[in-house]
């Protein structure tokens, strides 16, 4: 073995702390068995990457991952598309030739092992059923998995609001549906005035939406009892980390399904969790086998919402892998934020997967060692290209790695054992009963039918009958008071604007008349005035002195 490669393998991957063990390292056909290729527990919340051709071993590095967590009391959550990870619960096969052989090629001692398991479902068919209500995911969320833009999902935060305010609890799609139809109705239109209107092109998207995320089976997801994160985060009174493994082979031809229940939980988690900053182990381990179906057909604002979350839910304690076939097939801003990578072989027949080892290798540490490119389509089965941080923060020198074998069973569970498992676990208990209680799709209905009635009873009524009161529920009492109070308030304002135009009216009128006595009196003066000069004049004593005479007959 050449010692330069040694001692730079036991430079980069020698801890002093607690770690899970992937595999030893090689060089061309020799392992290095007195060395351990191993990621510290402290630094698996950095995320990861574990990628390979089909038939590679990519679930089987999954399924060791998780069971060495589990053994180190981190809880896992492993989303198995394929069906391929119920073996998780029941011990491996230490005799199986193929186990035999490997331990043999790395100086390992294989323990057989099985894990505590609690198996969840989204039908309800494979596990535990898994639900979500809609006022759970809020508008922000709900608009991002119906692809709506912010005009769109600003009504429909409009419409949570309403429901707030009316107390019309949003549960399942029923009752989004229910509620768009009742306020795009005529009756609604008015109450949504209060709330800024919507247009009934708006109301159609919406609705095209819903029933196309219907169609897509996520109906069966939205409901009641809602799915409690906090139990995926269990432990056993040995503590051991419980696997919460999602069952996912009776749903996996709908992707829209999946991914919205992964954008969710992640979500639950990031809102949910505190922040803790570096722990010496992750509070949770997210493994999401497939993960190119989380990504294919997903908008531009729910491939942002799932890098923020990658982003931002370190600190939170939880770790995130996704396993898939190349590196490509996740987008890059959330590809940036994977430290650990275990890269399993890759196989060119096409033009493209040509296209894609060359950006594969170019993201690998530059190494001494090896050719990453001949290396990477070379690997065998089991085997793998290893770089993960080490607890300084700093990427780990590249290593070709032959991969321990997992202690748990490398086969899916024998159906009878499967479904006791299932039937075994509280979680069924817990979850198994659907909830149907009353929410905004049957008040919305009942109110509807009600009115339908009185305004049928009114009808074939006497018109001069009084007509009966209308129940109102606390929310309408108090727009009610508040409408009453604001008829009163224009009534109060109405009466001082005609009392303040009556005085403008009197001052008016007061006016006039003090202006046509002062004009009367002027003409007086007048009057007096010019009598006063007409009798002191010479004319007009003569003819005051002949006006007298003839009165009393007096003579010249």
């Amino acid at each position: 073995m050449d010692q330069a490669f040694h001692d730079a393998m036991a430079a980069g991957y020698a801890l002093d702390e607690p770690s899970i063990v992937l595999g030893g390292p090689m060089l061309g056909d020799e392992v290095i068995t007195d060395l351990r290729i191993q990621v510290a527990l402290s630094m698996l919340n950095r995320h990861g990457l574990v990628a390979g051709a089909t038939g590679t071993g990519k679930t089987k590095t999954l399924q060791l991952m998780a069971g060495q967590l589990s053994k180190a009391g981190v809880p896992c959550f492993v989303a198995d598309i394929k069906g391929d990870l119920t073996g998780l619960a029941d011990p491996g096969d230490g005799t199986n030739p193929k186990v035999v052989d490997r331990c043999q090629s790395l100086g390992w001692t294989f323990e057989a092992a099985g894990h505590p398991v609690e198996f969840l479902s989204l039908s309800g068919k494979l596990g535990a059923q898994i639900r979500a209500t809609v006022h759970s995911f809020g508008p922000l969320l709900l608009g991002k998995v119906l692809g709506l833009n912010d005009t769109q999902t600003s009504i429909l935060s409009l419409v949570f609001k309403y429901c707030d305010d009316n107390a019309l609890p949003l549960l399942d799609l029923a009752d989004l549906t229910t509620t768009l139809r009742f306020l795009g109705s005529d009756d609604g239109k008015s109450v949504l005035e209060e709330y800024g209107g919507m247009s009934s092109a708006s109301l159609g998207v919406l609705l095209r939406s819903i029933v196309t995320l219907e169609q897509q089976g996520a109906d069966v997801f939205f409901g009641e009892p809602e799915f409690d994160v906090g139990d995926l985060l269990r432990t056993t009174p040995e503590g051991a980390g419980i696997i919460s493994i999602l069952e996912l082979s009776d749903v996996m031809d709908k992707p829209s399904l999946f991914s919205t229940f992964m954008l969710w939980m992640l979500a639950q988690l990031y809102d949910d969790l505190p922040e803790v900053g570096d722990l010496p182990k992750p509070k949770l381990c997210f493994f999401f086998d497939e993960a190119h179906l989380l990504f294919d057909g997903a908008s531009k604002a729910l491939l942002d919402e799932v890098e923020r979350t990658a982003r931002l839910i370190r600190s939170k304690g939880v770790g995130v892998y996704f396993v898939t076939q190349t590196p490509t097939d996740i987008p890059a801003p959330v590809l940036a934020q994977l430290g650990n990578r275990v890269q399993h072989a890759l196989r060119v027949f096409t033009p493209q997967d040509a296209d894609d080892i060359k950006k594969t290798v170019r993201t690998f540490p530059m190494t001494d060692f090896f050719d990453v490119e001949k290396t990477i389509t070379s690997l065998g089965i089991g085997e793998a290209l290893v770089t993960v941080l080490s607890p300084r923060g700093v990427p780990t020198p590249l290593a070709a790695t032959r991969l321990i074998p997992p202690d748990s069973l490398m086969a899916p569970l024998d159906p009878s054992r499967f479904q006791a498992a299932i039937g075994a676990s509280p979680l069924t208990t817990k979850y198994g009963q659907t909830v149907d209680r009353e929410s905004a799709h049957e008040i919305i209905t009942a109110r509807i039918s009600a009115a339908k009635q009185v305004a049928a009873d009114q009808a074939g009524a006497d018109p001069n009958a009084t007509p009966p009161p209308v129940m109102l529920n606390p929310a309408q009492q108090q727009r009610e008071i508040e409408r009453q109070a604001r008829e009163l308030e224009k009534q109060r304002e109405a009466a001082e604007r005609q009392a303040r135009a009556d005085q403008r009216a009197e001052a008016a009128a007061e006016k006039q008349r003090t202006a046509d006595e002062r004009a009367r009196q002027r003409s007086v003066d007048s009057a007096i005035r010019t009598g006063g000069r007409i009798v002191t004049s010479r004319a007009g004593q003569d003819l005051i002195r002949g006006v007298f005479g003839t009165l009393f007959g007096g003579k010249k």
